[in-house]
């Protein structure tokens, strides 16, 4: 998951370097470092922790040259100290490195039978000998391209040489990698997130391609050696200014962005005159479309499962949900009439992508629901959805499922209207309902005193319980997640009609169960589930919507109320205390919101 910068200029690098790996922290936050190279050496300086660290470090301070290479790293070899941080480097070579090398092993026995010494854990080193190695016989490109031979995994490289101190070399395979071009400098970087401050010109590798990038041109090669070509695409060229502004955490602020985020969905896809929904240049006629499956990952797998729930009641349609990492490695049996759905925040997420590689091969429709147009899944899809929800910042993602789950109910009805699986009434109706969603999401927020006071009975308890039917089951998951996500208490989300079936022996005198219960066709059956729990001793918090109905229950321990809508809608509104109670659990325990422990935003390794 972690983040590269290179830049090769005629002014010294370190401050650039430095601004840069802060905005890649997203991609990992348990060490830094950066290289330079200078008077004909290569000045290396690595930080545990945080960028701010490194930023600290007087060597930074004082460091000079005008070629320079960074790194923010996510563990995957070794532990998250200085030693393991990157870059990893040789008298001769330094190297940055996102992915992971499988041979790794292999290859450093190899390497130590010929000389060379090893000072990390890491599965990185053994690149930067190996290079090493083969200078030793040949030239730049021809090392490169032996090294990367050798070499199996996913990576993302930059690397910079002492004897050749006017170039970087950047080589992908699995791992984005991109190139930026600016005046009498150019730049490498994870992403366009990264190098947007500085460019707004940008080429990607494909998978295979390296480059060797000087302060005037760039260079571009096939996996072969061979020199290729490369189209240079234009970003926006306004940068993005996103902060906390009066808020303590950037997912505090996300939160409340909510209605905002949905508003923006709302726009981009609905003809309001019409009653209609805008998805131009949809590539494939109603008829050739006869089963849908949808893949993600975390936070994006729930955002699937809950349009599981949709597609099935508005449409016709088959439909399966797969997690990205099972799905590359099944068997699938891959069917034209099948419209393969890829949802992903970054749009990077690396299982995601390979399954999407996956289906490409197959020859099979591919759709991308992404909240970053300019990522590996937006580019390599034959459509894009995008979110349109702004930048996030927060690790555990709140402002990007709710876009996601927006557009999949916007896709599930307009396909249900183009099969004309619904009636022009029903659908009228939801849209009109779908209007109001963001003045709802809005009154929904306003919930903060009660769940911080709930949220101590959870920071007591060793484990809880939430449970859901139907459209709740998806949201019950992901308020699991986020509580595990972000304070660390462990959670679990269940179907509530599976309590009955094993789980059931967990629940102990005073243990917190959430209950998804809205007044929708699963209301009687969950509250008759949550009174099974009750009788085991539960605390019950259960989040309903407001009715003139009581709940049929008693010994609840504390009920929420939401807005009420139309059924399909409820799930927006049930994620919003859930993101909450999540948010001041972390915030009473006083741990790290916005980047919680061993996670990173963009997951970009298997």
């Amino acid at each position: 998951m972690c983040g590269i910068i290179g830049i090769n200029s005629n002014k010294p690098v370190s401050a650039t370097i430095i601004n840069s790996l802060k905005k890649l922290e997203y991609r990992g936050y348990d060490s830094a470092g950066m290289a330079t190279i200078n008077n004909g050496l290569i000045n290396e300086v690595k930080s545990e922790g945080r960028v701010e660290n490194l930023e600290k470090n007087s060597l930074v301070q004082n460091m000079e040259g005008t070629i320079g290479i960074g790194h923010v790293r996510w563990a995957t070899h070794g532990l998250p100290n200085s030693i393991n941080a990157h870059p990893h480097s040789s008298q001769n070579v330094s190297v940055v490195h996102n992915g992971i090398i499988e041979n790794s092993t292999i290859l450093k026995k190899f390497l130590i039978g010929k000389g060379h010494k090893f000072k990390s854990q890491t599965d990185t080193e053994v690149i930067v000998h190996l290079i090493t190695e083969n200078l030793k016989t040949d030239n730049i490109v021809d090392s490169i391209k032996k090294t990367l031979k050798s070499l199996h995994g996913s990576f993302a490289l930059g690397i910079i040489f002492k004897d050749q101190p006017d170039l970087i070399v950047g080589a992908r395979r699995g791992s984005p990698l991109a190139v930026g071009y600016g005046p009498n400098e150019n730049y490498l970087g994870s992403d366009s997130y990264a190098l947007k401050s500085m460019t707004n010109k940008i080429t990607y590798l494909n998978d295979g391609e390296f480059c060797i990038i000087k302060r005037d041109h760039v260079e571009f090669f096939s996996e072969e050696g061979t020199k290729i070509n490369k189209k240079v695409l234009k970003l926006s060229s306004t940068e993005e200014k996103y902060d906390k502004g009066d808020y303590k955490h950037f997912m505090a602020k996300e939160i409340e962005e909510q209605p905002n985020t949905i508003k923006n969905g709302i726009n981009e896809y609905l003809d309001m005159s019409n009653k209609d929904i805008n998805i131009y240049n949809f590539p494939w006629k109603s008829n050739e479309i006869t089963s849908i499956t949808l893949i993600g990952c975390g936070t994006a797998y729930h955002s699937c499962l809950m349009a599981k729930y949709w597609f099935e009641e508005i449409t016709s349609l088959d439909v399966n949900i797969d997690i990205a990492s099972e799905f590359r490695y099944r068997k699938n049996r891959f069917k034209k009439d099948t419209l393969y759905v890829f949802v992903s925040q970054s749009g990077e997420t690396a299982d995601t992508y390979a399954a999407l590689d996956l289906c490409k091969q197959s020859g099979v429709k591919t759709c991308a629901v992404v909240n970053v147009v300019e990522s590996s899944i937006a580019r390599d899809s034959e459509f894009v959805l995008p979110i349109h929800c702004g930048t996030e910042i927060g690790v555990a993602s709140t402002k990007a499922f709710l876009g996601q789950i927006l557009i999949l109910y916007i896709l599930a009805l307009k396909l249900a209207l183009w099969r004309k699986d619904i009636e022009k009434n029903n659908f009228n109706k939801k849209i009109d309902d779908l209007k109001k969603l963001p003045k709802l999401i809005e009154q929904t927020l306003l919930i903060d005193n009660k769940i911080q006071t709930i949220s101590n009975t959870f920071n007591e308890a060793k484990g809880s319980m939430f449970l859901g039917r139907g459209f709740s089951y998806p949201i019950a998951l992901e308020g699991a997640l986020k509580l595990k996500e972000l304070s660390y208490i462990h959670a679990e989300g269940y179907p509530a009609g599976e309590m009955k079936h094993g789980p059931l022996a967990l629940i102990e005198e005073g243990m917190p169960v959430v209950v998804l219960a809205p007044r929708d066709n699963y209301y009687k059956k969950t509250i008759s589930n949550m009174q099974e729990v009750i009788a085991r001793g539960a605390k019950v918090l259960l989040i309903t919507n407001k009715s003139k109905d009581e709940v049929i229950s008693e010994n609840i321990w504390e009920t929420i109320e939401v807005e009420s809508t139309n059924e399909d809608l409820l799930p927006f509104l049930l994620t919003i205390p859930l993101q909450k109670l999540a948010y001041y659990s972390a915030l009473k325990k006083g741990y790290d919101i916005d980047k919680p422990r061993n996670l990173a935003k963009s997951v970009t390794v298997e």
